[in-house]
């Protein structure tokens, strides 16, 4: 909503958590039971922030014996997320299935297809090591581009750390991304078998700056938390009483074996700094005012704008549906 009448601040982020979660709750049901006419929702939960916060909406929304959480862990998941996803299952009741897809990706050669790119910069990496990929530091710092890292952690601990190459990046980003398409794949199997829907869990941060993967995470039949920012689904953690343990993990896209988080890999700055300059951004008010509100230089802010106009143009595609005959013939 249009606030340009009042001073931009820190609250223009605050919403009314319980209300919020009242439409979503009402949205959530509506949806599921007279839009899709399927009698229950099937989600992935990772033990993060999002997909906690989307649990405790469904199971609100339909009860728990309608909502089943699937963990899917593979070789390189931490242990972290099956431990934490099982603790807000336990006290929100509701059913959970282990599906460990580690086979199904090494059958689709996940695991050898990024580490022969790997290799072609680091030939001493073996799949006993471990690797992240990284952006440079915090856009407040530096004016750099958003160009990758790839750490390389050797058993013994040593760390080798090297710029990748553009072919290198496109076939470990390719690689990568069987995780979370496999991953969709078992939540479709289990929702077509109790004939429920596929909730998604991803946030506004993550879909219009295109954090997720296409037919992957991205491919659900609705998404209840699309239009809130990562720092306003933390408002609805706290009245829907997520575990503390939730609320304060470092959001991280368990992805990559050595760990790296969402801000380290793709944000490049806290989310509620990150935020509120988005918003500002939105609300077309000068980069200034955000800037006092932050306490930050106007030239840090006008690079974060600026960052967050290219990763919305360089990623429109992922949130383009298919491209037909049509509708180009339906066009007047």
């Amino acid at each position: 909503m249009k606030q340009a009448e009042k001073i931009f601040s820190k609250d223009w982020l605050t919403i009314d958590p319980n209300q919020e979660v009242d439409k979503i709750v009402q949205w959530i049901r509506d949806t599921i039971h007279n839009q899709l006419h399927r009698r229950g929702a099937v989600l992935g939960i990772s033990g993060g922030i999002d997909s906690s916060v989307v649990l405790a909406l469904c199971v609100k929304a339909l009860g728990p014996k309608n909502v089943v959480g699937l963990m899917l862990p593979e070789t390189e998941s931490s242990p972290d997320s099956a431990d934490l996803a099982s603790l807000l299952a336990t006290q929100l009741g509701i059913e959970t299935i282990t599906e460990n897809i580690s086979d199904t990706l090494a059958g689709a050669g996940c695991y050898n297809r990024r580490d022969e790119a790997i290799r072609s910069f680091i030939p001493e990496f073996t799949p006993e090591w471990k690797s992240k990929i990284t952006l440079p530091g915090s856009l407040l710092d530096d004016q750099t581009l958003n160009v990758f890292y790839l750490t390389a952690v050797a058993p013994q601990g040593t760390e080798i750390r090297k710029r990748i190459p553009p072919k290198a990046f496109a076939q470990i980003v390719a690689a990568s991304n069987f995780k979370q398409r496999v991953r969709m794949s078992m939540l479709y199997y289990h929702a077509e078998r109790l004939n429920y829907a596929v909730v998604g869990t991803a946030n506004k941060n993550e879909h219009g700056l295109g954090f997720f993967v296409k037919h992957g995470d991205g491919g659900v039949d609705l998404q209840p938390i699309l239009h809130l920012f990562k720092s306003q689904v933390y408002q609805l953690a706290e009245v829907l009483n997520i575990p503390d343990e939730i609320c304060k993990r470092t959001p991280t896209s368990d992805t990559y074996s050595a760990g790296s988080s969402q801000e380290e890999f793709f944000f490049r700055l806290p989310f509620d700094i990150l935020d509120l300059i988005w918003l500002g951004y939105e609300e077309k008010i000068p980069a200034q005012q955000v800037a006092d509100a932050l306490g930050l230089q106007e030239e840090q802010v006008e690079r974060v704008m600026e960052d967050i106009q290219r990763k919305q143009r360089t990623t429109e595609y992922l949130r383009n549906p298919s491209f037909n005959l049509i509708s180009i013939n339906s066009q007047p």
